[in-house]
Parts: C-alpha cells; structure tokens; sequence
C-alpha cells in the first residue's frame, strides 16, 4: 500500500508524536531521517498540532547540520499508525494512540515550548541518544 506517503517495503517505519507535532517529535524526526538516511522510514503528527515549528527548535537542530525548517505541525492519522512499526509518543497521554500488537514506547521528554535554545539542546541531545538507541533496536546501520 502506498498512500499519502505509506510504504509496504521491508524498511522499518517509526511515527513520532506529540502534543503540537511543533518540537520534540520534529527534533526525532529531523534526527532519524539524519541518522537513518533512506534505510527507514519516520513520519510525526500531534494530536494538537501547532501552527508552525517552534524556531528554537529549528535552531537547535541547525547547530547538528539539521535542517527542520521545511517541516511543519501535522495531525497523526490513524493510517499511519496502522502502517508504523514502532510508534513513540512524546506527552501527549491519553491523546495519543496504543493499537494493541503494535510496538509503542513513551519517552518522557521535557517540553521544549517556551524555552531558549541553551535550554533546548538537552533535550534534543537526549532524544539523538533515544534514536540511535532505537535504530539499533530496529537494526538499521548509523555511519554518522
């Protein structure tokens, strides 16, 4: 099936959410994809998805060679969750979906809104070590 961007090939695909889909999923996001390259898949939404990106996000991620500024907030649909393989969830509680039989984690990460830069780079540090982490779980190779 290949709809809206779902793929039925045999790379794993991971789906990012949060609350706003504006901070820490887009910093997953924009770090998988930078780690993974085309070796999986990630998608992200929120279940209250923000008008834009929070720009000290953006910055941040910048600092790393990441460049999220392309992205936008989005709503999670329950397709893509159908089609991931591991769906992470980011403090959205009871918001976000559990399918049973689908890999799910919650990683309790601080919320970047609000927040300077300096003060958002601890958070995106330790979600770089949650996706390595995770890409290892789900054996795709990281050359960076």
């Amino acid at each position: 099936m290949t709809t809206e961007g779902l793929t039925d090939d045999d790379r794993p695909v991971v789906l990012f959410l949060c609350v706003h889909n504006a901070g820490r999923s887009q910093m997953a996001l924009g770090q998988f994809r930078h780690l993974a390259g085309d070796r999986a898949i990630a998608w992200s939404g929120g279940s209250e998805p923000a008008a834009d990106v929070n720009p000290g996000v953006v910055t941040a991620m910048a600092e790393r060679g990441i460049d999220i500024s392309g992205e936008f907030p989005k709503p999670w649909t329950e397709e893509a969750v159908q089609a991931a393989d591991v769906v992470i969830t980011m403090g959205c509680g009871d918001a976000c979906p559990v399918f049973p039989g689908k890999r799910h984690e919650e990683w309790e990460l601080e919320d970047p809104a609000g927040k300077a830069v300096d003060q958002i780079r601890p958070i995106r540090d330790e979600i770089e070590r949650r996706v390595r982490h995770l890409l290892d779980q789900v054996a795709v190779p990281v050359d960076r």
